[in-house]
């Protein structure tokens, strides 16, 4: 598949506006200096054959003043390197040329000189070669040849007969490049390449600064962050922008709000009957009173996870400095598990984060391993930019079909859990939250020897 010339450009819209404001510029310098280069030239095309005719209308008086055997003497001294002058019975220039050139110089030499005869061609020169008795001039160079009638001096009239020819051949440069300061030049679009750039740079800050905002906000709303607002200034459409979503983040804070409100009165109000049932079951005989209290408790366990469910929002708890390795120490030394640490001890772990929040996430993932696989084994260990966690133990797994399903609220891993283990699915549902709430990630996998790994890592300071 052929890539588009779009995929070329970098990806950052600061630098793309650059790249395409450095080659706008650069292409319209080069046409206006193109443009100025091809009038000057023309310009001083217009200069030399002025100053060819001046000479050459000046020329013909003297030649016609003087005797013929003078004027071969004349011819040598007004020849040059690039003109050769002489006087010839016959014109060399035997048919005036047609191209728009020719006629015009045949047109200013004829009314210079009071319209005599003139008769010019012009050539361009299409191959590099010399002689030594007539050197050409070399390619990309234009021969004008040219024959003025010349009369004696005592019959000057255009109607008595032309007694000799002035022949000149000349040669002109057709693609000199005009006489242009190119130092100059390279200043001017030098400074014109700074200003327009620190201009448009300014600009560009300015414009993608909101969207700099508002992609962080997106992302820490991604995370659950209902708390992030954006400050609607700018542009409209960056206005528009900002508002939407300070709107959809209001929206969504007041749903999740409702949820936890009905979540927490549903397992609030649930305690009640089912205590008052409890009692009930506990007058009854053995053989019907066991079912009956293991089914309430059940009903207990359900209606306090909703509670907790409810409560694990954190969004009143503020974020603070916490030291990740004690935290994890403190939790494993609490439940006996094993903690491997392979991070300088010397050094704090630290990160921004919710206390509460951090403590529960990795209680429930610890208390998980521990229900389902008896024992776990927790390590910590740091890469160049996150703090990452694993916990591991040496119960049945997960079916893989079902390892991104259990992070969903009231989802357990039926068939490798047993529901005389307790729980409702709420654990991993809580822990995942928290985790991406704090910028992390959350994984499970199966190991081979047995047993599920659960791999945590979050960002450090």
């Amino acid at each position: 598949m052929k890539k588009r010339w779009i995929n070329y450009l970098p990806d950052g819209l600061a630098a793309r506006f650059t790249w395409l404001l450095v080659i706008t510029l650069l292409l319209a310098n080069l046409v206006v200096f193109g443009a100025f280069s091809l009038q000057q030239t023309q310009q001083d095309q217009a200069a030399r054959e002025g100053q060819e005719v001046e000479r050459i209308v000046a020329l013909v008086p003297a030649l016609e003043s003087v005797a013929p055997n003078i004027r071969s003497r004349i011819t040598r001294n007004a020849s040059t390197r690039m003109a050769r002058v002489s006087v010839t019975p016959a014109p060399l220039v035997v048919i005036q040329a047609s191209d728009p050139r020719s006629i015009s110089l045949s047109k200013r030499l004829a009314e210079a000189l009071n319209g005599r005869e003139v008769r010019v061609a012009i050539r361009e020169v299409s191959e590099r070669r010399s002689n030594s008795h007539h050197p050409l001039p070399p390619r990309g160079f234009n021969v004008i040849t040219l024959s003025i009638a010349l009369y004696n001096e005592q019959n000057t009239s255009p109607n008595i007969k032309t007694t000799a020819w002035l022949n000149v051949a000349t040669s002109g440069e057709r693609y000199k490049s005009a006489n242009t300061d190119k130092g100059l030049f390279l200043l001017i679009l030098g400074v014109s390449l700074i200003a327009v750039l620190g201009v448009g740079l300014l600009f560009v800050r300015r414009l993608t600064q909101p969207l700099n905002a508002l992609a962080k906000a997106a992302k820490a709303a991604g995370c659950g962050d209902r708390s992030v607002r954006l400050v609607e200034t700018g542009a409209k459409e960056v206005r528009d922008a900002a508002q939407a979503f300070n709107t959809m983040q209001a929206q969504i804070a007041s749903f999740d709000a409702e949820r936890t409100r009905t979540l927490a009165a549903v397992g609030h109000d649930l305690r009640t009957p089912i205590t008052s049932l409890r009692i009930r079951a506990e007058m009854l005989d053995d053989e019907a009173r066991d079912p009956m209290i293991r089914t309430l408790e059940e009903m207990a366990v359900m209606a306090e996870g909703l509670m907790a469910f409810a409560r694990g929002e954190g969004a009143f708890e503020k974020l603070e400095l916490i030291d990740l390795a004690e935290l994890l120490t403190w939790l494993c030394d609490n439940r006996g598990v094993t903690l491997d640490m392979a991070v300088d001890q010397t050094k704090p772990l630290t990160l921004m984060g919710r206390q509460v929040e951090l403590t529960r996430a990795f209680g429930n993932l610890i208390d998980n391993a521990l229900r389902y696989g008896k024992e776990a084994r927790v390590s910590l260990f740091c890469n160049a930019t996150d703090a990452v966690i694993t916990l591991e133990d040496k119960g049945p797994g997960i079916p893989d079909a079902l390892l991104e399903k259990v992070f969903e609220p009231f989802v357990r891993g039926d068939n490798s859990r047993s529901t005389e283990t307790g729980g409702i699915g709420l654990g991993l549902s809580i822990a995942k939250k928290v985790i991406r709430a704090h910028n992390g990630s959350i994984t499970l996998h199966n190991l081979a020897s047995g047993g599920l790994s659960v791999t945590i890592k979050l960002p450090k300071l």
